[in-house]
């Protein structure tokens, strides 16, 4: 076995993808189901190398890596992963076995963003996955001045210029803009949005994302988003 691919019923643009390396099958099998669950598109390898070139083939959103492996271990693995310029910003995770020699320094030096400690605990996996996934999104986004025909986004001044006249957006409806504009013609679901804007925050539903959505097409008579039936939303030009 090299890798999974998603499962049948999940279409690209619904979900994240994840890269699990390592060279235990049980593992692979229980991380691969329990993401499944969570809608994420789960993609494994079984050693660094393999690693390397599914990578750069599917550009993952966040990469699971084991540390102990064979052929090439997970360091080394990530060294190479983020020496390549289209997947040094990927999001990667150290999977480490307890009384395993891991130094975190080694890890952190490497590229890694964080690691967990097997066992794996579900949905602590799922959570911190969650987590760093909207922190990856914010800071792909901060600093960032997106133009597009009429419309110019500044995410350091917190402005909005349509038709040449600056636009007062509410925190939310900002953050919301710009999470679309952030990537033009990708389709967010409902629950990638409510993840990256609103968080854990258990009281906000699926009609809050629709009521701001509304309120952004007033200002912007109606263009540049469009409703996906069943899906999400998507930023059109």
């Amino acid at each position: 076995m090299s890798y999974f691919e998603p499962s049948n019923n999940m279409s690209s643009h619904t979900s994240y993808k994840i890269l699990i390396v390592d060279d235990e099958i049980d593992i692979i099998e229980l991380l691969s189901y329990n993401l499944k669950k969570e809608n994420f598109t789960v993609v494994a390898a079984m050693n660094g190398k393999e690693a390397i070139n599914i990578a750069s083939k599917i550009k993952p959103d966040i990469i699971l890596m084991d540390v102990m492996m064979p052929e090439m271990d997970g360091i080394e693995s990530c060294r190479q992963i983020k020496a390549i310029p289209q997947l040094k910003n990927i999001p990667l995770i150290f999977l480490t076995a307890r009384g395993e020699e891991f130094s975190e320094l080694a890890g952190f030096e490497a590229g890694a963003d964080d690691y967990i400690i097997k066992p794996i605990k579900p949905r602590v996996l799922i959570s911190r996955l969650k987590a760093i996934l909207r922190r990856n999104i914010a800071d792909n986004n901060a600093n960032e001045k997106m133009e597009f025909p009429d419309l110019k986004i500044d995410r350091e001044s917190f402005s909005v210029t349509y038709l040449g006249k600056v636009l007062q957006f509410p925190k939310k409806e900002f953050e919301l803009l710009s999470l679309l504009a952030s990537k033009p013609g990708k389709v967010f679901t409902r629950e990638q949005i409510l993840e990256s804007i609103w968080g854990d925050d258990v009281l906000v539903v699926d009609r809050t994302i629709d009521v701001h959505i509304r309120k952004i097409r007033e200002k912007l008579d109606d263009n540049f988003i469009q409703t996906i039936k069943g899906v999400g939303y998507k930023f059109e030009v």
